[in-house]
């Protein structure tokens, strides 16, 4: 069994900005006597050796503002995959939002066509005047009601389709590391508010077609 491997005890620590860099003049051009060639050339060689410390300098502190940005690009990329994980979630509650105002529609819709249904239903059973003819009330309010469960009905297919998008693509980014999919997905409840009120939608539409009496 091969030994675990040893935490680095920087991992946990913030990226350290390297201190400022004090900035020294480069050597002097040396004067040198050139009569005497051996001599120059000597001097020479210390000037370079001069410059390519200076030179060694700038570049190691180059390289410790590299690898601090570096550090710096590690922690963006972080938090940069915590707010995609966030926004797969403000994308779910902004659909069950759109569900939610599809729910109200299909409800406005079903009870007015109910009631209107109901209501020369019974005018009609009571021999009341109604003025014009008996049944075209009561077709207009069952129209109400089956078109607000056909527009539930697509609310509803277009939810879960959605939602299943929106999952198979959270999960394909979290397999390629590109983001946290840590937060589960709970059950909607608006979906399950918009399954209920269809069934009940149904029911009433089997009311009305078939003149039956709801119980209550």
């Amino acid at each position: 069994m091969s030994p675990s491997p040893t935490p680095d005890p920087r991992a946990d620590q913030p990226p350290v900005r390297p201190s400022k860099f004090t900035e020294t003049d480069p050597p002097p051009l040396p004067q040198v006597d050139e009569s005497n060639a051996d001599a120059a050339s000597v001097t020479y060689s210390h000037y370079r050796t001069g410059l390519s410390n200076h030179r060694t300098k700038l570049s190691e502190h180059r390289t410790s503002l590299s690898e601090y940005r570096t550090d710096l690009s590690g922690e963006r990329t972080e938090m940069s995959m915590r707010r995609t994980g966030l926004s797969f979630q403000r994308t779910r509650m902004s659909a069950d939002r759109t569900l939610m105002s599809i729910i109200r529609t299909a409800l406005s819709l079903i009870g007015f066509g109910f009631t209107i249904y109901q209501v020369f239903s019974k005018m009609i059973s009571h021999a009341l005047h109604v003025g014009f003819g008996g049944d075209a009330p009561r077709n207009f309010g069952l129209a109400l009601v089956m078109l607000g469960v056909v527009l539930l009905t697509l609310g509803i297919i277009y939810h879960i389709r959605y939602m299943a998008a929106l999952r198979a693509e959270r999960d394909a980014m979290a397999r390629d590391g590109l983001v946290h999919a840590e937060s589960p997905y709970p059950l909607s409840l608006s979906l399950v508010t918009a399954i209920l009120l269809w069934g009940i939608g149904l029911v009433a539409i089997t009311s009305m077609v078939f003149d039956l009496t709801l119980p209550g």
